[in-house]
């Protein structure tokens, strides 16, 4: 439709009042049956398309997201997700958005309960949210569903928890690729070190779970030979303790020296390598941080997968605000893509420019 048609020329198009057509426009009552007919012949005829922004605009209704993440430290993959969000918020200033930061620690299952207990009391009109487990995930979620607010994944998606939408890596495609890029370089090696985070034994997300399985089916198919070796450590130790294990792991195991960790924070094995002149060991690793970019640098860590934290945090946001606020329809599944950083092309790495 062209900017110069107004209410008056579809109210005058149809015969009927101004009041009548912005009644139809905006799905209020007390419209009789054939005026509705008349507006919506008319609009049809001119291929009305609302002006949504300026819709939303007048509407001037405040709106808040809650963002559940777990608790970090600084320059971590999660805090550049939060980054990501309060610029999607920046971004959209004038339709009066706010967002609401809510940390839960994976050392502690019950503060993820208590954190979303405290979202629904609060009411908002959306949520970003990372899961843990199926089952405690899906309490919350099935009271975001039953009090109508959408919410956003990361990090893990979950297909029974029937989200509005997800934001990240394929994990299974992303652990295949993985195995696929570091046996380039260890093809002739009869064993290879896989680290891995937990939390009482177990892995501590959906994600790490899932590209262990890629990682492991790649390596079955095309190197059943070659020896997996697992090292564990567990979350919230020192950097004493993490040296500790991993000199022990290197002393019974001479012969490795190939390392995938299927975290974010391959530098503790990074550090550890250079501090103590290891170099013969090179690491694959994810995530663009300070630490594991230095590392990288340094020589100790061969391979970065990038995951677009950033990214992440801004579309999510931005999703909710195309779907709460301009009534659209958004996309369910956003899957990253998967990149590989290394020494030579890492300081090229930047933040997706909104």
């Amino acid at each position: 439709m062209s900017d110069r048609i107004r209410i008056k020329d579809i109210a005058a198009k149809a015969g009927v009042s101004v009041g009548t057509v912005d009644r139809v426009l905006h799905k209020r009552p007390n419209v009789s049956k054939s005026a509705m007919e008349k507006v919506e012949k008319v609009l049809n005829e001119i291929n009305y398309q609302p002006n949504v922004y300026a819709s939303a605009l007048a509407y001037n209704k405040n709106y808040t997201f809650h963002c559940i993440l777990p608790q970090h430290t600084s320059e971590a993959y999660w805090e550049e997700i939060e980054i990501g969000a309060i610029k999607a918020i920046e971004f959209r200033r004038d339709f009066h958005l706010d967002i609401k930061l809510r940390h839960f620690s994976r050392l502690n299952p019950k503060t993820y309960i208590e954190t979303c207990h405290r979202c629904l009391n609060e009411k908002p009109d959306g949520v970003i949210l990372v899961p843990t487990t199926l089952e405690a995930t899906k309490v919350f979620t099935d009271q975001l569903h039953k009090q109508n607010i959408p919410f956003v994944l990361l990090d893990s998606y979950m297909s029974d928890l029937k989200p509005l939408s997800f934001y990240g890596q394929d994990s299974f495609q992303s652990g295949y690729f993985a195995a696929k890029m570091l046996m380039l370089i260890a093809t002739k090696e009869n064993s290879i070190m896989l680290v891995r985070q937990t939390f009482e034994g177990k892995v501590t997300s959906r994600q790490q779970e899932y590209r262990e399985v890629g990682f492991r089916n790649y390596m079955e198919k095309f190197y059943p030979q070659v020896v997996i070796k697992t090292l564990d450590l567990p979350m919230g130790k020192d950097k004493e303790t993490y040296n500790a294990m991993l000199e022990d792991f290197f002393l019974a195991n001479p012969n490795i020296h190939h390392c995938f960790a299927i975290n974010s924070r391959a530098y503790v094995v990074g550090e550890f390598i250079l501090e103590t002149n290891r170099k013969h060991v090179q690491i694959m690793g994810y995530d663009m941080l300070p630490k594991n970019a230095e590392c990288m640098r340094k020589g100790s860590i061969s391979f970065l997968i990038a995951q677009h934290a950033y990214q992440q945090g801004f579309s999510s946001v931005d999703t909710l605000f195309q779907s709460i606020v301009l009534k659209k329809e958004v996309r369910p599944i956003n899957y990253m893509p998967i990149e590989l950083l290394s020494k030579e092309n890492v300081d090229f790495y930047h933040r997706t420019r909104i």
